[in-house]
C-alpha cells in the first residue's frame, strides 16, 4: 500500500477542485493509485459540485436585510436567471445574507468554511449550476436600501440627517444613475490620472497649442467628476435639482453608499449552444 502524503493529497484537490478531507479518503480508499480515485471521485455526487467550479456564475441575486441601526447586502450567484428563480437557490442567499447580517464583520470566506461551503455544494447538486457568494456590503447608522424588482440590483445608503423618504430617493437615484463616489473629492487619484492620459492623448490630436490643450483636459476632468459624483448628479425626480441642493434642503449628508448589480464586471462567457450539444453527444 503507498503511503498518502500531503503532496499528493493537494494535488488531487487541484485536479478535482474536491476538499482537502474528501480527497485524503479517495486516496485512502484506492491506496494511493490518484488515477483510480479521481474515477471514484468523478462517480461520487460530490465530484458533480467539482466539475462546474469552473463555469461562470454571472447571474444570480442581490438580498438586503436592513435594521434600524445598520444594514447589509449579499450578491449571490448562480449560472442562468432560471436558477436565480429556484426556490432552493433563493433560500440559500437568504441563509447567507442573514448569517452575514448577524456577524461582526463581513468574512465570506469565514462564513463558508464555517459550514455554509457544504450547504453550497448540496444547493449546486440540486440545481446543477455552479454558485457562489461574490460579495456583501454593510453600514452601521442610518441606512436606506432599495432593491430592484428583478432582484438584479441593489442600493444600501449610508447618510446622516433627512427621513425614511429622503433615504428612499437617494437609493433609487443611485440605483437609476449609477454614481461611482459620494462627491468629486473621493474619486481617487489614480482614477483621475489615468482619465488625465486618456484626455490629453484625445485633446493633443486637435493641433491646438499646449495651453489650450490643457484647459480642455481640465474641462473635460470636470465633466466625467461631474458626471461619476453622487452629489453633482440631477436628481431623477427633479432633473433641474443636484442632489447636493437636495440634501442640503434636508440638512443631510451622504456618508457612503453602494451599488450592486449582478455579474457586474464579471466577464460572461460566450457559449455556442450546437457546439455544446454536439459535444454532449459525442
Amino acid at each position: 500500500m503507498a503511503a498518502v502524503t500531503a503532496a499528493m493529497v493537494k494535488e488531487l484537490r487541484e485536479r478535482t477542485g474536491l476538499g482537502m478531507m474528501d480527497c485524503k479518503k479517495a486516496l485512502v480508499e484506492t491506496e494511493g493509485d490518484m488515477d483510480q480515485a479521481i474515477d471514484n471521485l468523478r462517480k461520487s455526487s460530490g465530484m458533480k459540485a467539482a466539475k462546474k467550479a469552473g463555469r461562470i456564475a454571472a447571474d444570480g441575486l442581490i438580498q438586503i436585510m436592513t435594521e434600524s441601526d445598520k444594514g447589509i447586502m449579499v450578491e449571490v450567484n448562480c449560472e442562468t436567471d432560471f436558477a436565480a428563480k429556484d426556490a432552493n437557490f433563493i433560500a440559500f442567499a437568504q441563509s447567507v445574507s442573514a448569517a452575514l447580517f448577524e456577524s461582526e464583520d463581513l468574512d465570506v470566506a469565514g462564513l463558508m468554511a464555517s459550514g455554509m461551503e457544504a450547504t453550497r455544494e448540496a444547493l449546486v447538486q440540486k440545481i446543477g449550476e455552479n454558485c457562489s457568494v461574490r460579495r456583501a456590503a454593510r453600514y452601521q447608522g442610518q441606512v436606506a436600501s432599495y432593491l430592484h424588482t428583478n432582484g438584479k440590483i441593489g442600493v444600501l445608503v449610508n447618510f446622516e440627517g433627512g427621513d425614511e423618504n429622503l433615504g428612499k430617493d437617494l437609493a433609487m437615484h443611485i440605483a437609476a444613475a449609477n454614481p461611482q463616489v459620494v462627491s468629486p473629492e473621493n474619486a481617487g487619484a489614480d482614477v483621475l490620472e489615468k482619465e488625465r492620459e486618456i484626455y490629453t492623448a484625445q485633446a493633443a490630436e486637435s493641433g491646438k497649442p499646449p495651453e489650450i490643450v490643457a484647459k480642455m483636459v481640465e474641462g473635460r476632468i470636470k465633466k466625467y467628476l461631474a458626471e461619476i459624483s453622487l452629489t453633482e448628479q440631477a436628481f431623477v425626480k427633479d432633473t433641474d435639482q443636484k442632489i447636493s441642493a437636495l440634501l442640503k434642503q434636508h440638512e443631510a449628508k451622504v456618508l457612503d453608499f453602494s451599488r450592486f448589480e449582478v455579474g457586474e464586471g464579471i466577464e460572461k462567457e460566450e457559449v455556442d449552444f450546437a457546439a455544446e450539444v454536439a459535444q454532449q453527444l459525442t
